[in-house]
Protein backbone atom coordinates (compact mmCIF):
# COMPACT_ATOMS: atom_id res chain seq x y z
CA UNK A 1 0.00 0.00 0.00
CA UNK A 2 3.01 2.22 0.53
CA UNK A 3 2.72 2.34 -3.92
CA UNK A 4 -1.04 3.92 -3.44
CA UNK A 5 0.10 6.12 -0.97
CA UNK A 6 3.06 8.00 -3.36
CA UNK A 7 -0.34 7.89 -5.86
CA UNK A 8 -2.32 9.92 -3.63
CA UNK A 9 0.10 12.41 -2.04
CA UNK A 10 1.47 13.44 -6.39
CA UNK A 11 -2.53 13.79 -6.70
CA UNK A 12 -2.58 15.74 -3.47
CA UNK A 13 0.08 18.17 -4.62
CA UNK A 14 -1.40 19.16 -7.96
CA UNK A 15 -5.01 18.66 -7.50
CA UNK A 16 -7.04 17.76 -10.63
CA UNK A 17 -11.03 17.23 -11.32
CA UNK A 18 -11.93 13.63 -11.98
CA UNK A 19 -15.89 12.86 -13.41
CA UNK A 20 -17.54 10.53 -12.04
CA UNK A 21 -20.40 9.15 -14.36
CA UNK A 22 -21.98 6.91 -12.03
CA UNK A 23 -23.52 9.04 -8.88
CA UNK A 24 -26.29 6.12 -8.22
CA UNK A 25 -24.02 3.74 -7.59
CA UNK A 26 -23.21 3.66 -3.37
CA UNK A 27 -19.65 2.71 -3.64
CA UNK A 28 -18.71 5.39 -6.08
CA UNK A 29 -20.53 7.63 -3.49
CA UNK A 30 -18.54 6.38 -0.25
CA UNK A 31 -15.08 6.53 -2.16
CA UNK A 32 -15.95 9.98 -3.17
CA UNK A 33 -16.47 11.22 0.71
CA UNK A 34 -13.38 9.22 1.12
CA UNK A 35 -11.59 11.12 -2.07
CA UNK A 36 -12.53 14.48 -1.03
CA UNK A 37 -11.76 13.95 2.49
CA UNK A 38 -7.93 12.98 1.76
CA UNK A 39 -7.99 15.77 -0.58
CA UNK A 40 -6.84 13.69 -3.93
CA UNK A 41 -9.15 15.34 -6.52
CA UNK A 42 -11.95 17.45 -6.92
CA UNK A 43 -14.78 15.42 -8.45
CA UNK A 44 -18.19 16.06 -10.69
CA UNK A 45 -20.95 13.08 -9.95
CA UNK A 46 -23.13 12.57 -12.24
CA UNK A 47 -26.88 11.73 -11.97
CA UNK A 48 -30.22 13.40 -10.50
CA UNK A 49 -29.12 15.50 -7.99
CA UNK A 50 -32.32 14.52 -5.54
CA UNK A 51 -31.40 10.75 -6.03
CA UNK A 52 -27.45 11.30 -5.14
CA UNK A 53 -28.37 13.50 -1.89
CA UNK A 54 -31.36 10.94 -1.36
CA UNK A 55 -28.57 7.95 -1.48
CA UNK A 56 -26.25 10.46 0.76
CA UNK A 57 -28.59 10.47 3.23
CA UNK A 58 -29.30 7.20 3.62
CA UNK A 59 -25.19 6.11 3.46
CA UNK A 60 -24.32 8.89 6.06
CA UNK A 61 -21.93 10.53 4.05
CA UNK A 62 -20.90 13.80 3.15
CA UNK A 63 -20.04 15.01 -0.14
CA UNK A 64 -21.22 18.69 -0.33
CA UNK A 65 -17.55 19.48 -2.00
CA UNK A 66 -18.48 17.69 -4.96
CA UNK A 67 -20.20 19.61 -7.88
CA UNK A 68 -23.18 17.10 -8.73
CA UNK A 69 -24.86 17.51 -12.57
CA UNK A 70 -27.82 16.14 -13.77
CA UNK A 71 -26.52 16.03 -17.77
CA UNK A 72 -30.08 16.53 -19.14
CA UNK A 73 -30.46 20.20 -17.31
CA UNK A 74 -27.45 21.02 -17.33
CA UNK A 75 -26.39 24.51 -19.10
CA UNK A 76 -23.83 22.20 -20.94
CA UNK A 77 -26.20 19.49 -22.43
CA UNK A 78 -26.80 22.11 -26.06
CA UNK A 79 -23.06 22.40 -26.33
CA UNK A 80 -21.83 18.41 -25.70
CA UNK A 81 -24.54 18.17 -28.43
CA UNK A 82 -23.32 19.72 -31.14
CA UNK A 83 -19.55 19.31 -30.28
CA UNK A 84 -20.65 15.55 -30.49
CA UNK A 85 -22.89 16.33 -33.79
CA UNK A 86 -19.91 17.58 -35.33
CA UNK A 87 -17.65 15.07 -34.35
CA UNK A 88 -19.91 12.03 -35.60
CA UNK A 89 -21.81 13.43 -38.50
CA UNK A 90 -19.75 12.10 -40.79
CA UNK A 91 -20.75 9.18 -39.73
CA UNK A 92 -24.38 9.35 -40.67
CA UNK A 93 -25.16 10.63 -36.81
CA UNK A 94 -28.03 13.39 -36.23
CA UNK A 95 -28.64 16.04 -33.99
CA UNK A 96 -31.10 14.71 -32.62
CA UNK A 97 -29.12 11.05 -32.17
CA UNK A 98 -26.80 13.60 -30.72
CA UNK A 99 -29.29 14.88 -28.31
CA UNK A 100 -30.06 11.32 -26.94
CA UNK A 101 -26.97 10.02 -26.56
CA UNK A 102 -25.76 13.47 -24.17
CA UNK A 103 -28.58 12.52 -21.48
CA UNK A 104 -26.36 8.88 -21.60
CA UNK A 105 -23.81 9.68 -18.30
CA UNK A 106 -20.40 7.76 -19.49
CA UNK A 107 -21.47 9.99 -22.61
CA UNK A 108 -21.69 13.28 -20.64
CA UNK A 109 -18.79 13.08 -18.53
CA UNK A 110 -16.78 12.26 -22.22
CA UNK A 111 -17.41 15.13 -23.18
CA UNK A 112 -16.52 16.95 -19.89
CA UNK A 113 -13.12 15.58 -20.21
CA UNK A 114 -12.66 16.27 -24.21
CA UNK A 115 -13.19 19.98 -23.57
CA UNK A 116 -10.87 19.96 -20.57
CA UNK A 117 -13.64 20.68 -17.77
CA UNK A 118 -12.59 17.43 -16.01
CA UNK A 119 -9.24 15.95 -16.18
CA UNK A 120 -10.25 12.42 -16.70
CA UNK A 121 -13.07 10.19 -15.43
CA UNK A 122 -13.84 6.59 -13.70
CA UNK A 123 -16.61 4.55 -14.91
CA UNK A 124 -17.39 0.59 -15.01
CA UNK A 125 -18.68 0.17 -11.59
CA UNK A 126 -22.09 -0.97 -12.51
CA UNK A 127 -21.30 -0.29 -16.79
CA UNK A 128 -19.42 -2.55 -18.72
CA UNK A 129 -16.27 -2.25 -20.28
CA UNK A 130 -17.18 -1.86 -24.06
CA UNK A 131 -19.93 0.51 -22.92
CA UNK A 132 -17.14 2.98 -21.00
CA UNK A 133 -14.80 2.64 -23.81
CA UNK A 134 -16.67 3.25 -26.55
CA UNK A 135 -17.43 7.15 -25.93
CA UNK A 136 -13.99 7.61 -25.05
CA UNK A 137 -12.75 6.57 -29.07
CA UNK A 138 -15.53 8.40 -30.30
CA UNK A 139 -14.50 11.20 -28.65
CA UNK A 140 -11.51 11.78 -27.40
CA UNK A 141 -9.59 9.17 -29.20
CA UNK A 142 -6.36 7.64 -28.55
CA UNK A 143 -2.79 9.23 -28.14
CA UNK A 144 -0.72 10.75 -31.70
CA UNK A 145 0.46 8.21 -33.21
CA UNK A 146 -1.46 5.25 -30.97
CA UNK A 147 -3.98 3.07 -32.87
CA UNK A 148 -4.70 0.94 -29.90
CA UNK A 149 -5.78 0.88 -26.39
CA UNK A 150 -4.56 -1.47 -24.10
CA UNK A 151 -4.36 -2.60 -20.02
CA UNK A 152 -1.47 -2.14 -17.43
CA UNK A 153 -1.05 -3.53 -13.81
CA UNK A 154 1.23 -2.43 -12.17
CA UNK A 155 2.61 -5.49 -9.37
CA UNK A 156 3.28 -4.48 -6.46
CA UNK A 157 5.57 -7.80 -4.81
CA UNK A 158 6.00 -7.90 -1.13
CA UNK A 159 9.82 -9.27 0.02
CA UNK A 160 11.02 -9.60 -3.75
CA UNK A 161 14.09 -7.72 -5.75
CA UNK A 162 12.90 -8.19 -9.13
CA UNK A 163 12.16 -5.71 -11.13
CA UNK A 164 12.38 -1.89 -9.31
CA UNK A 165 12.59 -3.28 -5.83
CA UNK A 166 9.45 -5.57 -6.16
CA UNK A 167 7.36 -3.51 -8.26
CA UNK A 168 7.16 -4.31 -12.15
CA UNK A 169 4.50 -3.09 -14.80
CA UNK A 170 2.47 -6.27 -16.89
CA UNK A 171 0.69 -5.70 -19.96
CA UNK A 172 -1.52 -5.79 -21.57
CA UNK A 173 -3.76 -7.57 -19.04
CA UNK A 174 -7.33 -6.50 -19.87
CA UNK A 175 -7.96 -5.25 -23.39
CA UNK A 176 -6.79 -7.16 -26.94
CA UNK A 177 -7.41 -10.86 -26.82
CA UNK A 178 -4.67 -11.41 -29.65
CA UNK A 179 -2.72 -8.54 -30.71
CA UNK A 180 -0.71 -8.42 -34.00
CA UNK A 181 3.08 -7.41 -34.24
CA UNK A 182 2.28 -3.91 -34.71
CA UNK A 183 -0.67 -3.11 -31.62
CA UNK A 184 2.17 -5.57 -29.47
CA UNK A 185 4.92 -3.16 -30.51
CA UNK A 186 2.58 0.10 -29.32
CA UNK A 187 1.79 -1.75 -25.84
CA UNK A 188 5.30 -2.06 -25.12
CA UNK A 189 5.91 1.60 -25.81
CA UNK A 190 2.84 2.49 -23.93
CA UNK A 191 3.86 0.10 -20.73
CA UNK A 192 6.87 1.99 -21.09
CA UNK A 193 5.39 5.36 -21.11
CA UNK A 194 2.83 4.45 -18.50
CA UNK A 195 5.52 3.09 -16.47
CA UNK A 196 8.00 6.03 -16.37
CA UNK A 197 4.71 8.59 -16.00
CA UNK A 198 3.30 7.22 -12.71
CA UNK A 199 6.52 5.51 -11.15
CA UNK A 200 8.80 8.14 -12.23
CA UNK A 201 11.35 5.15 -12.72
CA UNK A 202 13.41 4.14 -16.13
CA UNK A 203 11.73 1.32 -17.74
CA UNK A 204 13.29 -1.75 -18.95
CA UNK A 205 11.19 -3.56 -21.33
CA UNK A 206 10.41 -7.19 -22.22
CA UNK A 207 8.33 -8.65 -24.76
CA UNK A 208 7.48 -11.86 -23.32
CA UNK A 209 7.89 -15.82 -25.45
CA UNK A 210 8.10 -19.00 -24.48
CA UNK A 211 11.72 -18.75 -26.40
CA UNK A 212 14.61 -16.87 -25.72
CA UNK A 213 16.34 -15.49 -28.90
CA UNK A 214 15.94 -18.27 -31.32
CA UNK A 215 15.80 -21.04 -28.82
CA UNK A 216 12.14 -21.71 -30.46
CA UNK A 217 10.95 -21.89 -33.38
CA UNK A 218 7.22 -21.20 -34.03
CA UNK A 219 4.96 -18.25 -35.72
CA UNK A 220 4.00 -16.67 -32.30
CA UNK A 221 7.71 -16.47 -31.77
CA UNK A 222 7.90 -14.64 -34.76
CA UNK A 223 5.43 -12.07 -33.65
CA UNK A 224 7.33 -11.21 -30.72
CA UNK A 225 10.54 -11.10 -32.35
CA UNK A 226 8.86 -8.44 -35.41
CA UNK A 227 7.09 -6.74 -32.33
CA UNK A 228 10.38 -6.06 -30.68
CA UNK A 229 11.59 -4.43 -33.81
CA UNK A 230 8.84 -2.28 -34.46
CA UNK A 231 8.84 -0.92 -31.17
CA UNK A 232 12.86 -0.16 -31.04
CA UNK A 233 11.88 1.77 -34.35
CA UNK A 234 9.22 3.55 -32.61
CA UNK A 235 11.06 4.32 -29.33
CA UNK A 236 14.65 3.98 -30.17
CA UNK A 237 15.43 5.98 -26.89
CA UNK A 238 13.53 3.08 -24.94
CA UNK A 239 15.19 0.16 -23.43
CA UNK A 240 13.56 -2.54 -25.16
CA UNK A 241 14.16 -6.13 -26.19
CA UNK A 242 12.63 -9.60 -26.90
CA UNK A 243 12.13 -12.11 -27.37
CA UNK A 244 12.64 -13.29 -24.02
CA UNK A 245 11.57 -16.14 -21.60
CA UNK A 246 10.02 -14.95 -18.48
CA UNK A 247 13.20 -16.27 -16.42
CA UNK A 248 15.38 -14.59 -18.85
CA UNK A 249 14.05 -11.29 -18.37
CA UNK A 250 14.11 -11.16 -14.91
CA UNK A 251 17.19 -13.30 -13.33
CA UNK A 252 20.19 -12.11 -14.25
CA UNK A 253 21.96 -15.32 -13.56
CA UNK A 254 19.66 -17.08 -16.18
CA UNK A 255 19.72 -13.67 -18.47
CA UNK A 256 23.67 -14.19 -18.66
CA UNK A 257 23.14 -18.26 -20.05
CA UNK A 258 20.18 -17.34 -22.18
CA UNK A 259 20.49 -13.85 -23.40
CA UNK A 260 23.91 -12.85 -22.80
CA UNK A 261 24.21 -9.87 -25.17
CA UNK A 262 20.81 -8.12 -24.17
CA UNK A 263 20.98 -5.42 -22.21
CA UNK A 264 16.98 -6.13 -20.75
CA UNK A 265 17.31 -9.21 -19.90
CA UNK A 266 17.76 -9.76 -16.15
CA UNK A 267 16.56 -6.59 -15.49
CA UNK A 268 13.47 -6.15 -16.85
CA UNK A 269 10.87 -3.82 -14.77
CA UNK A 270 8.22 -4.09 -17.45
CA UNK A 271 6.72 -7.24 -18.73
CA UNK A 272 4.95 -7.00 -22.27
CA UNK A 273 2.73 -10.37 -23.01
CA UNK A 274 2.15 -11.77 -26.23
CA UNK A 275 -1.92 -11.87 -25.55
CA UNK A 276 -4.74 -11.52 -23.32
CA UNK A 277 -4.67 -14.66 -22.55
CA UNK A 278 -1.32 -14.74 -20.52
CA UNK A 279 -1.06 -11.48 -19.39
CA UNK A 280 -4.66 -11.73 -17.26
CA UNK A 281 -3.25 -15.77 -16.57
CA UNK A 282 0.10 -13.95 -15.45
CA UNK A 283 -1.05 -10.96 -13.04
CA UNK A 284 -3.18 -13.58 -11.61
CA UNK A 285 -0.99 -15.76 -10.50
CA UNK A 286 1.84 -13.43 -9.00
CA UNK A 287 -1.20 -11.86 -7.23
CA UNK A 288 -2.71 -14.70 -5.67
CA UNK A 289 1.03 -16.89 -5.18
CA UNK A 290 2.88 -14.19 -4.42
CA UNK A 291 0.66 -11.83 -2.49
CA UNK A 292 1.00 -9.14 -4.95
CA UNK A 293 -1.24 -5.79 -5.06
CA UNK A 294 -2.17 -5.58 -8.61
CA UNK A 295 -3.21 -2.10 -9.56
CA UNK A 296 -5.23 -1.51 -12.22
CA UNK A 297 -5.84 -2.00 -14.79
CA UNK A 298 -4.80 1.24 -15.79
CA UNK A 299 -5.59 2.18 -19.79
CA UNK A 300 -3.47 3.38 -21.48
CA UNK A 301 -2.90 5.12 -25.09
CA UNK A 302 -6.35 7.37 -25.12
CA UNK A 303 -5.67 11.03 -25.43
CA UNK A 304 -6.83 11.78 -22.07
CA UNK A 305 -6.76 9.91 -18.94
CA UNK A 306 -10.52 7.16 -19.16
CA UNK A 307 -10.19 4.53 -16.00
CA UNK A 308 -12.64 1.51 -16.39
CA UNK A 309 -13.10 -0.15 -13.11
CA UNK A 310 -14.28 -4.19 -11.97
CA UNK A 311 -18.01 -4.46 -11.73
CA UNK A 312 -17.42 -6.19 -8.48
CA UNK A 313 -14.90 -3.21 -7.69
CA UNK A 314 -14.99 -1.97 -3.60
CA UNK A 315 -14.68 1.38 -2.39
CA UNK A 316 -11.42 1.52 -1.57
CA UNK A 317 -10.62 0.13 -5.82
CA UNK A 318 -12.46 3.30 -6.56
CA UNK A 319 -10.45 5.63 -4.38
CA UNK A 320 -7.31 4.30 -5.91
CA UNK A 321 -8.48 4.49 -9.80
CA UNK A 322 -9.34 8.18 -8.92
CA UNK A 323 -5.77 8.93 -7.76
CA UNK A 324 -3.99 7.07 -10.67
CA UNK A 325 -6.59 8.80 -12.78
CA UNK A 326 -5.57 11.97 -11.23
CA UNK A 327 -1.81 11.60 -11.89
CA UNK A 328 -1.91 10.49 -15.05
CA UNK A 329 -3.75 13.79 -16.19
CA UNK A 330 -0.28 15.71 -14.41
Amino acid sequence: MELMKKFKDKAKGNKQTIVLPEGNEPRILQAAEKILQEGIADLIILGKEEEINKKVKELGINIKEARIINPVNSNLFAEFTDIYFELRKHKGIKREDAAKLMEDVLYFATMLVHTDRAAGLVAGSINATGDVLRPAFQVIKTRENVSVVSGAFIMDVPECELGEEGVLVFADCAVNPAPDKNQLAEIAVSTAQTTKALLDIDPVVALLSFSTKGSAAHELVDKVREATDIAKNMAPELEIDGELQADAALLTKIAKTKAPESKVAGRANVLVFPDLQAGNIGYKLVQRLAGAEAIGPILQGIAKPVNDLSRGCSVDDVVNMVAITAVQAI
